[in-house]
């Protein structure tokens, strides 16, 4: 049992613990959704190749659109413009827009993008079964500043994730001293790591802000045959928790969590890691009390919840999604699917 461990055994299931955390990061981490960009072919230049205004992208989910425009523009320079429409075209007057018309928010991350739209898509008369690959439409001029808030360029996205993460990180631990604390090299560094996709230079400054060690389950189940990955924690009867460090993840005051209904608002509610102190959230808890008319206590529920593009099971720990499945910017996005029949 957990809590007859010895100082050596303690250490060895710490280990473990933290092990487990950095690989489903990493699984986060490396997530991809498949997008088609088509340019709007009336602002091509003259002379343009406008049978080849269509690019495919398998994109992080932890990026953001202004990242994808450097890769955009070197796909068109190839084999689209001539080298005259090359030269007129400027980035700070690109914005993405979705199949339906409406202006992108490009602050938000490529896979919440991906999942809001999809899950919104199913609720719509006539819509597809296949989602797949989601379609955007890239101008090349006159960006709806009154829509966008900002030009969507990539130093007005640093400075949205940046303040994701301050937010983040006071909903956390009620302070944002962890990220005020930062270096401007670690902070423009954890900004490098997303541009460049690289995990390790991330992690490497986001562990000082974020929970290092999740709750360790010393009666939970072993994965069942074939299963690919450990089975995330749960509150199953009998289960025990080490105690919590001052870093872990039971120990935030909060979960930043934020709850996206299909074609609807956007819901911030606190999510304490904990219930009377001692019993651990679950995402069935939270959604029950947040949405109880979609996800009744008792009874057939009437939608589902997608974290990261997976559907998540009902007794997920908050405290384990808020330090392995988060994105980039320090939240969980719940995205909110109807069931159907």
């Amino acid at each position: 049992m957990a809590s007859t461990l010895g100082p050596r055994h303690g250490a060895a299931s710490l280990m473990a613990t933290s092990a487990s955390t950095t690989l489903f990061r990493r699984l986060t981490w490396e997530g991809t959704v498949p997008l088609e960009i088509r340019v709007d072919s009336k602002e091509l230049p003259a002379n343009s190749n406008r049978g080849l205004e269509c690019y495919f992208i398998q994109a992080a989910r932890v990026s953001y659109l202004p990242l994808l425009v450097p890769d955009v523009k070197k796909f068109l320079v190839d084999v689209v413009l001539d080298e005259e429409g090359a030269k007129i075209l400027k980035e700070e007057d690109w914005w993405f827009e979705a199949e339906d018309g409406s202006p992108l928010k490009w602050h938000w991350p490529i896979g919440l993008l991906y999942d809001s739209h999809t899950i919104a898509a199913t609720i719509r008369p006539n819509h597809t079964t296949d989602p797949i690959p989601l379609k955007l439409v890239l101008h090349l001029a006159l960006p709806p500043t009154d829509k966008l808030l900002l030009v969507p360029s990539a130093e007005a996205c640093k400075q949205a994730f940046m303040g994701q993460l301050k937010e983040a990180d006071f909903i956390r631990w009620g302070s944002t001293k962890r990220m005020t604390s930062l270096r401007k090299a670690e902070q423009d560094g954890i900004w490098e790591g997303i541009k460049e996709h690289n995990f390790d230079d991330y992690w490497r400054v986001a562990s000082k802000v974020t929970p290092t060690t999740i709750p360790a389950r010393s009666q939970s189940p072993p994965p069942g045959p074939g299963s690919l990955h450990t089975r995330p924690p749960s509150v199953d009867p009998g289960t025990t928790t080490t105690a919590p460090d001052k870093d872990g993840a039971s120990s935030v005051r909060s979960v930043p969590v934020r709850i996206y209904l299909p074609d609807g608002p956007v819901l911030q509610e606190l999510a304490p890691p904990l219930l009377d102190g001692e019993r651990p959230h679950t995402v069935s808890r939270f959604l029950t009390s947040t949405l109880p008319l979609l996800f009744p206590e008792t009874g057939k529920r009437h939608a589902y919840a997608l974290v990261q593009g997976v559907v998540c099971p009902p007794e997920t720990e908050l405290s384990w999604l808020g330090a392995c499945m988060a994105g980039a910017d320090g939240w969980v996005n719940i995205c909110i699917g109807i069931s159907s029949g």
